[in-house]
């Protein structure tokens, strides 16, 4: 039988006991850790596919012939939209550095709580770049109206998807799986 969550010692950030030592872990524990990492790091590649695509197209577009006819407002939201890009590669690449270069240091509780945490944050950048761009795009082909409601919708279209349904069912305290 496992122990409850309120029998274990507590853990810091790092994983380790109040004495600054490492508290011994039973192997279901440290299979439950490499799990969440694994599972950690599929879902930053998920995340990594689409960012990548996203900044090399940025990376071209002041190359081409019509981004010299742009607006000023135009090209302000280009240069925001390409920094948030860059912004979202280093908070969602992260993770993986800190996992290669923490390897074998017995790390994977606190590896999964900060990529977990730098993950959010990268994807809360992606959200603002890929919002940029289809303002960017849409204030180049049609009138104010389309553009504000477009990216209006598309904006408030990630907010609820990536972090008000989660968050709702965080804060209800929504189980679907048993504790660990």
């Amino acid at each position: 039988m496992r122990p409850s969550p309120s029998a274990r010692p507590a853990l810091n950030i790092f994983g380790m006991g109040e004495a600054g030592g490492r508290v011994p872990r039973s192997q279901e524990d440290r299979e439950l850790e490499h799990r969440r990492l694994i599972e950690l790091l599929n879902e930053l590649r998920v995340a990594l596919t689409g960012v990548q695509i996203m900044f090399a197209f940025l990376l071209t577009v002041p190359f081409t012939q019509r981004f010299a006819h742009v607006t000023k407002f135009q090209r302000y939201v280009y240069f925001v939209t390409l920094l948030c890009a860059a912004v979202s590669v280093a908070f969602l690449i992260a993770p993986s550095a800190h996992h290669r270069i923490l390897f074998r240091r017995h790390q994977k509780h606190s590896l999964v709580m900060l990529g977990s945490t730098l993950m959010i944050v990268g994807l809360l950048f992606l959200a603002l770049a890929m919002t940029g761009v289809i303002l960017l795009i849409t204030d180049v082909l049609f009138k104010t109206a389309t553009v504000v409601a477009v990216t209006a919708s598309l904006g408030s279209l990630y907010a609820v998807l990536w972090w008000v349904l989660p968050l709702v069912r965080r804060i209800r305290g929504e189980v679907s799986e048993p504790h660990p």
